[in-house]
């Protein structure tokens, strides 16, 4: 089981800004109770953080993760700080198998 976290890379956010939006989007996912966050719980919580180029691509992607039947918790900015309000600053898809993960985030590289 496995869950990705995947971080727009055309937005300016700082170190600190791009933590906090991976948290948001990881315990969105994870506070959603369900059998496979169970099970991935119970196997250690795998994740990784990931790129995507743009808003389009990100999209895309979560596009793809809804029609397979994907978690996806889709993660907008507040706009008190660095971003205007409503941006969509990322995505976590998951948890899942992942062989199906994999098939939406695995061609993207590590944040």
């Amino acid at each position: 089981m496995k869950m990705s976290i995947v971080v727009r890379k055309d937005l300016a956010m700082g170190k600190g800004k791009i933590a906090a939006q991976v948290a948001h989007a990881a315990v969105d996912c994870a506070m959603r109770k369900s059998s496979k966050v169970d099970q991935w719980v119970s196997e250690g919580q795998k994740k990784v953080v990931v790129w995507a180029k743009d808003e389009n691509e990100l999209i895309s992607l979560v596009t793809k993760a809804k029609s397979m039947g994907v978690r996806v918790c889709e993660i907008r900015d507040a706009g008190r700080t660095q971003l205007d309000p409503d941006t969509l600053t990322c995505a976590a898809f998951g948890p899942d198998e992942e062989e199906i993960i994999d098939k939406i985030t695995g061609g993207l590289k590590l944040l």
